[in-house]
């Protein structure tokens, strides 16, 4: 694809910084590896360098990582690659309940936005649909996804969370790295460009936040959890989901319980309760 334009910097600091804007910081940087890990080591040596409610932009990420250590690759401005910073005044139990909230977030403003049919594959992987089957994804590929880090602050200081999105945005067939994936472009978005889409996604996120810390940090009590539910491709397939080492649990995913786990009930009826950071991969299973 051709040259695709630079984000506005000037511009999306004056639409999302505080007091015109609902966001405390925000940083956009031409390169970096990751945006996650920047903001992780900041925190680490000056806690109140970034904010709650804050936002690192990266124009091209050298080193984007996902969960269990994957890569997540892009060429440059062709997708959105951005990390949050919050420091969420709820108990630290509630925390398993932060990628499927994001995601949710993500989903509401990928189909708001975009006008795709956007959904979240558990724990943190965005879908669209598509017109053919891969295997292990069905038909449906990944256009985005999520990964959260908790960042332990000195002096017994409540932990942060650093929140991490990556939205593939403009890339053609031949810029994607693997078949299970595709672009909003390819999943047939029109008049969408990585600024809008932040935007949208700003919105998004900090509303379902504010609903979460409402609510003291309970998903299900605020409906949260339903609107989860609601959004999630996984629920009612089977799955075959892959643990560490060469355990795997099969089954049908019958449900999100009350602390975000994935309930799997296998063949003979008995459920199996699935942590995300235990996961490797979530399959669709036939």
């Amino acid at each position: 694809m051709g040259a695709v334009p630079a984000l506005r910097v000037a511009e999306l600091r004056d639409l999302l910084l505080a007091p015109a804007g609902p966001l405390t910081r925000v940083e956009v940087v031409d390169v970096t590896g990751s945006t996650n890990t920047d903001l992780a080591d900041a925190l680490r040596a000056d806690p109140t360098s970034w904010p709650d409610a804050s936002v690192l932009v990266a124009e091209h990420q050298t080193g984007g990582r996902g969960r269990a250590g994957r890569s997540w690759e892009t060429p440059r401005g062709t997708a959105l690659t951005c990390s949050f910073v919050v420091h969420p005044p709820v108990p630290a139990a509630s925390f398993g309940w932060i990628s499927l909230l994001a995601g949710l977030g993500a989903v509401n403003a990928l189909r708001a936005t975009a006008g795709v049919a956007a959904t979240l594959k558990w724990p943190n992987d965005l879908l669209v649909p598509a017109d053919s089957e891969v295997e292990g994804w069905g038909a449906a590929r990944k256009v985005g996804g999520i990964l959260t880090e908790v960042v332990t602050l000195p002096a017994g200081q409540p932990p942060a969370v650093v929140i991490g999105i990556g939205i593939n945005v403009l890339q053609s067939a031949d810029e994607l790295p693997v078949d299970s994936a595709t672009s909003l472009a390819l999943a047939g978005a029109q008049h969408v460009d990585r600024e809008g889409m932040l935007v949208a996604l700003v919105a998004a996120q900090l509303e379902v936040a504010q609903r979460w810390r409402d609510s003291g940090g309970d998903a299900v009590g605020s409906g949260l959890a339903d609107e989860v539910a609601a959004v999630c491709s996984t629920l009612g397939s089977r799955v075959r989901v892959e643990l560490p080492g060469d355990g795997s649990v099969g089954g049908v995913a019958a449900r999100i319980d009350h602390d975000g786990a994935l309930v799997v009930v296998d063949d003979e009826g008995v459920p199996h309760r699935v942590l995300a950071g235990d996961v490797r991969h979530v399959r669709t299973a036939r």
